[in-house]
């Protein structure tokens, strides 16, 4: 069960925004939803980031490549069950198959729809299944719809993990709705495995795309379950502009009200996916302060995350904090000081000055593992600069899920 999370019980529509869900049987076996529709009314503006890794998924490079084609971005397609990655030019058709249908089935350009997948890598997606099932999908667009799409987009999740927001401007009001879905596999380098974000607000293109490439290195590039980034990733900003409230027409007050939103909206999603990584029982802050660059203080937050060894001490319970103090020395930072570092587990002092701590016991170090809810706190005493990662412990159910994922 994810680590202090419950999901939401409503979700609020967005003006401007439709979504629809079904069963397409792409992998589930007539169990769940696997498919769903996006429908952004004209005007809209979409930002999104994507994936890094070298082998990203067909549905991917669609994307990117409609996204620089065209001004005006109408629908987004996403499957669970199948990446459609590693596929080769057979993926790539598919993929632009699925976008053609919706385009004829709506009488919109090809270049605004943009796909999304997600699931197992290296088989070809059967695309036939969501084309037969467009004229469907389209019947079925409803503003009301967030609740089952954030449920359809879902593999090992083992919740939906979704939320909304509203702010007061000027006697209107904003809505924001989001929802993500990921829980291994993550170490985003970008944004996550998928994410989708409306808001009614109208916000400029080049405005959004700034508003969130900031909003991602405070809370999607912030995170890691097992430091692999998927082939699949990305994220989708939207702005319908449709609540009366744009961003260039209020005051500076109200402006960072809205990418204030924004930004929270992203880091309790971002959260959510470690709550409910695969097999977890811990949420584990790692904050690195004083130190001489943020980019400095992430690598050093990310060498502690990413250690097996501290995940396996995590889910323990065990207090081997010599663990910890590997994971920060072998950080891939230069001239890193360790006789100037002081180390915490939660509010008990581990190293002072790179020294053990004289205050120090095990019962404290005992009482801090034993939480659901772990903060480790790494000051390098150097710099000004900081930078935070949330991952979660690893345990015998990660290593069990992963080993029966295609069975």
């Amino acid at each position: 069960m994810p680590v202090n999370y419950s999901p939401a019980a409503s979700l609020l529509p967005v003006k401007g925004i439709r979504l629809s869900s079904l069963d397409a049987n792409i992998r589930y076996k007539h169990d769940r939803d696997d498919l769903t529709l996006i429908e952004i009314s004209e005007g809209s503006s979409v930002a999104g980031v994507f994936t890094q890794n070298a082998f990203c998924a067909a549905p991917v490079k669609v994307c990117r490549d409609h996204l620089q084609q065209e001004d005006y971005i109408r629908y987004l397609v996403i499957n669970a069950g199948n990446a459609n990655a590693g596929t080769g030019e057979e993926g790539m058709t598919s993929a632009q198959m699925i976008c053609a249908e919706i385009a004829d089935e709506t009488g919109t350009a090809l270049n605004s729809v943009l796909p999304f997948s997600t699931g197992v890598i290296g088989e070809q997606l059967p695309y036939w299944k969501i084309v037969d099932r467009v004229e469907e999908l389209v019947e079925k667009l409803d503003a009301h719809n967030w609740m089952t799409a954030a449920k359809a987009i879902m593999t090992t999740d083992t919740t939906m993990k979704a939320l909304s927001k509203t702010v007061e401007i000027d006697g209107k009001t904003v809505t924001i709705t989001g929802m993500t879905k990921g829980a291994g596999m993550i170490e985003p380098n970008m944004a996550t495995m998928l994410a989708y974000v409306a808001i009614d607000a109208g916000i400029e293109q080049d405005m959004l795309q700034t508003i969130l490439n900031q909003a991602v290195s405070a809370s999607f590039n912030s995170i890691s379950v097992d430091s692999d980034t998927s082939t699949n990733d990305a994220l989708m900003l939207i702005a319908t502009g449709q609540s009366g409230v744009n961003l260039n027409e209020v005051s500076d007050l109200d402006k960072n009200t809205i990418i204030g939103l924004i930004h929270s909206t992203c880091i309790e999603l971002a959260q959510a996916i470690i709550r409910d990584a695969e097999g977890a029982t811990k949420f584990v802050t790692i904050n690195v302060e004083a130190a001489p660059t943020p980019s400095y203080a992430k690598e050093i937050a990310y060498s502690v995350a990413r250690s097996p060894l501290v995940k396996t001490a995590l889910f323990a319970s065990d207090p081997n904090w010599g663990r910890l103090l590997m994971a920060v020395g072998k950080a891939p930072v230069k001239d890193l000081d360790v006789s100037k570092i002081s180390l915490w587990l939660g509010e008990t002092l581990l190293l002072e000055n790179g020294q053990p701590a004289d205050s120090y016991t095990e019962e404290l170090g005992q009482a801090e593992m034993d939480k659901e809810e772990i903060t480790v706190r790494i000051n390098l005493n150097v710099g000004e600069a900081k930078a935070h990662v949330w991952t979660s412990d690893l345990s015998h159910e990660y290593v069990t899920i992963n080993a029966d994922y295609r069975s």
